[in-house]
């Protein structure tokens, strides 16, 4: 351990050190705390533990606050503290020893002239070690021995002379180390005896609450958000955070300044580059620079960036050594923030342009070793489109475009993007980029070019690795891109194609590749289904949709999965069955309360289609929210089917309020398709009729529901009641009879069909089968809350929903519900359905007219315009079916609503 030689007597505290140099009275000073310093008493409470264990390692960064907690604590201690400051470790062992001895005299601990002292810089002797052990441990109650900036002694000597005289002092002497790295001494030993303290580097860092207080010290006062931000900025570091708030205080705007401030222009810079690069070997401050520009660094990344092969005994020292380089586990280290941000400016000014060539390089190492993410925004930040659009595209990544959480930062990235250069990969990607935007045009021209180069490249993915891999991708990126181009072009025979040409490429990228985006098969259905629904191919669209639906529970394909239930929910609307139409789009959302009404769906097809079925129900308010949120343009995708579905809901849904010219308008809207849709031509004649026919031109509505393809039971049932209109009864018993046959049609074409059945039985004079066939009605349109019908129906219906039989069937749902008990007959009356709830507002209004109040009071008594009073009279009055304001309470008091 140490070398044999004579020592010299005990010193005195005017004696100077073995080189013969006076003693530095600086390394033996308690540090003095600033006016601002902040004890924080949760790491005062740990540093209470140090008397009870023989060892305390306070260890963290440069500017951690070590220095400062320990003298705060020592400060306060009541017993003898001996204070050393250790940057004359690496003056030989002697000297450390006799600054040691030194410090303890200071403290007023007694040493014995017996004990001795070293007389060479570089030797001290065992005997005096053990000496000044048992002088030590015959005391009664302990020094606390505190060496301060212990990381200096790199000597394993002194490390093992201490552990000496820690062990052999027991009781009288408590050594406190204040660290950078991890002292040379077995603290694994101390650790399973249990005889150490500790209190490293995350927990020195500042809480936010800890933040707020230091700021206020400085006579900052930040809201709570900004405080987190910079300890988040700063990783609490005290240091930053106290040279922050002391730039601050200069600044006119101080909040401003510690949320925008450029840390290399700062104190902090000087501090960083001081204290921790320049400390370290010229290879370690290049590969620090050079990584400077990663988020997260491994070796063999950084080996990558530095044409060298030492980065994992680099990194894996800085980070031992606490030089702002934290581990995250697997080989991956990070560097802390406002390092990096000062490393990069430094990186600049030492050496420009090499930093777009370093990102250059990181997206070729990432490429083939780690995320895409991190590829994609190092090949964009050196400008090589061509390997950010290969990742992509290679990658099987090229549906995140349209869904994820990705969408937004791939939209800003590859928007950088320019009109070069060229190559399947880049062209892919622009057509991505078109066609999520429905610019088809743009979208195949793209489209077209990388497919003719793929097909240039021969009919197979010939070739080893990764090429091979990459290329066989690249070709099923361009059918899936095909098929979404063939939706929106309302192309189902393109569909067919594309799907076909992916399923046979899938037998040629990598298994791994499929697993990891299941989004792209997802995706390509529903755009497959989607064209065959828009070609009435209602089968094959069913299949397609079912797959993706039935396809698992992978949050990457829920959006897909979303879509496809909303596909699915409009073709059970079209097929007349709203009550499973709402079932299936509310398979999409969560119920927070099941006894609630479902929640609304995510904007898009789903609320369409609730919006439809809400019009049948006459819940027109409602209807209009949901249209509202479905056309919500960043949401509703502009394919056929869904603009022709926007228009046949919003022309029913005018209709319904009496519109008919908006109805018409809506019947009228052009949808640009590759081929025609059954089903959009009949609904949308049917909406155009059913407004000719309000209007009293039975002749114009059969004419053009004549026009239409043959079968669709909405335009049967639709020319039944024109030629009904129109005076023909016999042409209007004959287009029902076409109705019946088809099993797969629903209540909602059924109910109608059997209403127009009642009033030719009626006309006829077959009063009981008119009554037959309302009973029917009742009944189907019972379950599904069916109400539209009933009001489209016209007036000969009202009496016969008075009868006794077909009341019974029609109170709680569509006509009110019967007397309460003790309450007044309402014998001979006939009321009107209610066929949509009132709202509160309508019922405040209705409230205060009932007492009677006059408009123009309701206005001030409710704060609001008096437009937005007859606004609300106007609907209640609608949906209470009355015309003036006494018939409206009237109507409001028998159905209990005052």
């Amino acid at each position: 351990m140490a070398v044999p030689g004579e020592d010299g007597p005990a010193p005195t505290p005017s004696q100077a050190d073995p080189r013969g140099e006076p003693f530095l009275r600086t390394r033996f000073a308690v540090p003095t705390r600033p006016v601002t310093f902040l004890r924080r008493d949760r790491l005062a409470g740990h540093l209470d533990d140090a008397p009870a264990t023989p060892l305390t390692v306070v260890q963290g960064a440069a500017g951690a606050g070590k220095t400062l907690l320990v003298a705060d604590w020592a400060s306060a201690w009541d017993g003898p503290v001996a204070w050393l400051t250790a940057r004359v470790a690496d003056k030989g062992c002697g000297t450390f020893w006799a600054y040691l001895l030194q410090a303890l005299c200071l403290a007023g601990v007694p040493v014995d002239t017996d004990v001795g002292f070293p007389i060479e810089p570089g030797r001290v002797h065992d005997a005096l070690l053990t000496r000044l052990a048992a002088r030590l441990s015959a005391r009664t109650t302990p020094v606390i021995v505190v060496i301060d900036e212990y990381d200096r002694a790199t000597d394993p000597e002194i490390a093992d002379q201490l552990e000496f005289v820690l062990q052999q002092a027991g009781h009288g002497m408590r050594l406190v180390l204040v660290t950078r790295t991890e002292p040379l001494l077995p603290l694994h030993r101390y650790r399973a005896a249990g005889a150490i303290t500790e209190i490293r580097n995350a927990e020195l860092a500042f809480t936010r609450d800890e933040a707020a207080e230091l700021l206020a010290l400085h006579g900052l006062s930040l809201p709570a958000g900004d405080v987190g931000a910079l300890v988040e900025r700063t990783r609490g570091w005290a240091a930053g955070l106290r040279l922050c708030a002391l730039a601050a205080q200069s600044e006119p705007d101080p909040g401003t300044y510690l949320k925008e401030f450029e840390a290399d222009r700062t104190t902090i810079a000087d501090f960083l580059l001081a204290e921790v690069l320049k400390r370290q070997t010229a290879e370690t401050q290049d590969l620090l620079l050079r990584s400077s520009i990663l988020e997260r660094v491994c070796p063999g990344l950084a080996d990558a960036l530095t044409g060298r092969t030492d980065a994992e005994l680099i990194l894996t020292g800085l980070h031992r050594e606490n030089a702002f380089v934290e581990y995250l586990g697997h080989a991956w280290f990070r560097l802390h923030p406002l390092f990096g941000e000062i490393l990069r400016a430094h990186l600049r000014v030492r050496c420009p342009g090499l930093e777009t060539d370093l990102h250059g390089r990181a997206a070729h190492w990432l490429r083939h070793s780690g995320s895409l993410g991190e590829t994609l925004g190092h090949a964009a930040a050196a400008h090589d489109w061509e390997t950010a659009a290969g990742a992509l595209v290679g990658g099987l990544a090229i549906g995140e475009i349209f869904t994820g959480l990705h969408v937004d930062e791939l939209a800003e990235l590859f928007s950088r993007m320019g009109p070069g250069p060229a190559g399947p990969a880049t062209d892919l990607v622009r057509a991505a980029r078109a066609l999520s935007r429905c610019d088809v045009e743009h979208g195949l021209s793209r489209l077209r070019r990388a497919a003719r180069v793929l097909t240039s490249r021969g009919g197979s993915s010939d070739g080893e690795g990764d090429a091979a891999d990459g290329l066989a991708a690249t070709r099923l990126s361009c059918a899936f891109l095909e098929a979404l181009a063939a939706r929106l072009a309302g192309a189902p025979g393109r569909a067919d194609t594309a799907a076909q040409a992916a399923e046979r490429l899938r037998r040629d990228v990598p298994g791994r590749l499929l697993e990891e985006h299941p989004e792209l098969f997802a995706l390509l259905l529903t755009h497959v289904g989607s064209a065959r629904l828009w070609a009435g191919r209602m089968r094959d669209a069913r299949a397609a949709l079912t797959t993706v639906v039935d396809s698992g529970r992978a949050g990457a394909t829920a959006p897909a999965r979303q879509e496809c239930l909303g596909h699915l929910a409009l073709i059970d609307y079209l097929e007349g069955w709203p009550g499973r139409a709402e079932r299936r789009v509310s398979a999409t959302v969560t119920a927070a309360d099941h006894c609630g009404p479902p929640p609304a769906p995510e904007p898009g097809l789903g609320s369409l289609v609730l919006a439809a079925v809400a019009v049948d129900r006459d819940e027109l308010d409602r209807a209009q929210a949901l249209l509202d949120a479905a056309t919500d343009a960043r949401r509703l995708p502009l394919d056929p089917v869904a603009q022709a579905g926007e228009a046949v809901v919003a022309g029913r849904l005018f209709l319904a309020r009496g519109d008919t010219q908006a109805a018409l308008e809506a019947a009228d809207r052009a949808v640009v398709a590759d081929v025609a849709s059954p089903w959009a031509a009949a609904h949308t004649a049917s909406v155009a009729a059913a407004a000719h026919l309000a209007e009293g031109r039975p002749e114009m509505a059969v004419k053009l529901l004549a026009e239409e393809p043959d079968g669709e039971p909405v335009c049967l049932v639709g020319a039944a009641q024109a030629e009904l209109a129109a005076g023909r009864p016999e042409a209007a018993a004959e287009l029902l009879g076409r109705v019946r046959p088809q099993g797969h049609v629903g209540p909602a074409v059924t109910v109608r069909a059997a209403l127009v059945g009642a009033q030719l039985a009626g006309e006829a004079g077959d009063f009981a089968c008119q009554r037959g066939l309302v009973a029917q009605a009742l009944r189907e349109a019972r379950r599904e809350r069916l109400r539209r019908p009933f009001v489209d129906a016209g007036p000969w219906l009202r009496p016969l929903l008075c009868t006794v039989p077909l009341r019974a069937l029609a109170e709680g749902w569509l006509l009110p519900g019967p007397s309460a008990p003790g309450g007044p007959a309402r014998a001979g009356e006939q009321p009107l359905p209610v066929v949509e709830e009132l709202s509160e507002r309508e019922r405040d209004v209705l409230r205060r007219l009932a007492q009677p109040m006059s408009t123009q009071e309701i206005a001030a008594d409710l704060y609001v315009s008096v437009n937005t009073v007859k606004t609300h009279l106007k609907s209640a009055y609608r949906k209470l079916a009355v015309n003036r304001r006494h018939d409206a309470v009237r109507r409001a008091r028998d159905l209990g609503l005052l």
